[in-house]
């Protein structure tokens, strides 16, 4: 806290300097800093290296300083490369998107190239640039260095790559044309009662909440199954927390609410949306329920509906698993779910600094399992089968009325 403290100070102050000061206030920071100083504080301030470098030699050269120095007027100095040459930011962009590693659909990128490589690369492309300036011009392009994430849940599928390639190509015309992309899943099942919830918040000392011992299902108050559906474009989210069963009945009567909630304010005069799901489940792309509801809720809303599956082993990569639901668990951490009311209210409560808003809703109805979709209703669906991978994507019309 103490180190914060400091360094939030210290930023005040260079904020206050002029250009000559500046560079001697964060050459003597870096200098007593030491080894590695002129980085940290390269980082910190934003100034390049030189400059600091600069700073030092003109404060060890013991000199009196011109206080009174030339100071460039706000706007002066040398032009920004990408002002420069404004094409460099396409062939940035050109090479990133070679290399960009993960989920293609993510509004945040990552790279596995490093500053010097993407340097190189452009250097023999003609381009006079530093390894600072690329790194600038990425953070301000949304790209960011990260380290291994453990979210691989199998073998890779073969044709994974061009499958999201493909989820990416058709979510981006959708929202080009200004339709609905959602992201839909269901959240892990949460046993209501006075259980203990993981993490730790904040409540008079010496008063923690007290729960049951022990975890059985015998005290349980029931169970609390929130099924999601997600505007990647809106940022906001329906949550439907069933109590009974995961059926494909319950999903699609989730999507349902999140159009009458969100979706036909806000995409009034829209004739289609595009369903991002993962493979298997109560949405699972062989599960003939799943299909049938899909085709009721279509004819119902007069709204094709495209649906593409996240191939097998990637559910880790469905977007409302990251900017939704591991917000609302950290909103609920430490807070025991004591009943439905509570589940409910913790879940429209979660808030993020991006703006999402979400709308939970308490579904009481109960949905029956094991409920058999014959040939002849599979038959009468207004099903298109898209060209690529069809078993993961299809297109459902609605029937004539």
């Amino acid at each position: 806290m103490a180190e914060r403290t400091q360094k939030d100070t210290m930023l005040k102050v260079f904020g206050t300097l002029n250009e000559a000061q500046a560079r001697w206030f964060v050459a003597r920071e870096a200098m007593i800093i030491g080894h590695g100083g002129i980085k940290k504080m390269c980082e910190l301030t934003g100034l390049s290296k030189p400059t600091i470098i600069k700073g030092i030699k003109e404060l060890k050269a013991k000199e009196k300083f011109d206080a009174g120095e030339r100071i460039r007027r706000p706007g002066a100095g040398r032009k920004r490369i990408e002002e420069r040459n404004p094409e460099i930011l396409k062939v940035l962009k050109e090479i990133m998107d070679e290399t960009t590693a993960g989920d293609p659909m993510s509004l945040l990128k990552w790279t596995s190239k490093s500053t010097y490589q993407i340097k190189d690369q452009l250097q023999r492309l003609g381009y006079s640039i530093t390894e600072d300036t690329v790194g600038r011009i990425l953070k301000e392009m949304d790209y960011s260095l990260q380290a291994n994430v453990k979210v691989k849940e199998g073998g890779t599928h073969k044709d994974r790559d061009s499958q999201f390639r493909y989820i990416n190509d058709l979510a981006k015309e959708f929202m080009g044309w200004g339709d609905p992309v959602i992201s839909i899943d269901a959240k892990k099942k949460e046993r209501v009662g006075d259980f203990k919830n993981p993490g730790r918040r904040w409540r008079p000392k010496g008063s923690p909440e007290e729960v049951n011992v022990y975890d059985y299902p015998s005290l349980s108050k029931g169970t609390a199954i929130p099924y999601g559906a997600y505007d990647i474009q809106k940022n906001n989210d329906v949550v439907n927390v069933g109590i009974s069963h995961e059926t494909a009945e319950f999903a699609v009567e989730s999507i349902r609410r999140w159009w009458k909630q969100f979706g036909s304010h806000q995409y009034p005069n829209t004739k289609r949306m595009l369903i991002c799901a993962d493979g298997g489940g109560s949405n699972g792309s062989r599960n003939r329920a799943w299909k049938f509801y899909l085709q009721l809720l279509s004819d119902e809303i007069s709204l094709s509906i495209a649906v593409c599956h996240y191939p097998p082993g990637t559910s880790k990569w469905n977007k409302i698993e990251h900017r939704m639901f591991s917000f609302i668990s950290m909103n609920w951490r430490g807070q025991p779910l004591v009943n439905l009311e509570t589940v409910v209210n913790m879940i429209s409560a979660t808030t993020t600094k991006s703006g999402l808003r979400i709308k939970a809703f308490l579904d009481t109805k109960y949905y029956k399992t094991g409920i058999k979709i014959s040939d002849e209703q599979m038959q009468a669906l207004n099903l298109d089968p898209h060209n690529l991978y069809p078993q993961w994507n299809y297109t459902i019309v609605p029937r004539e009325k």
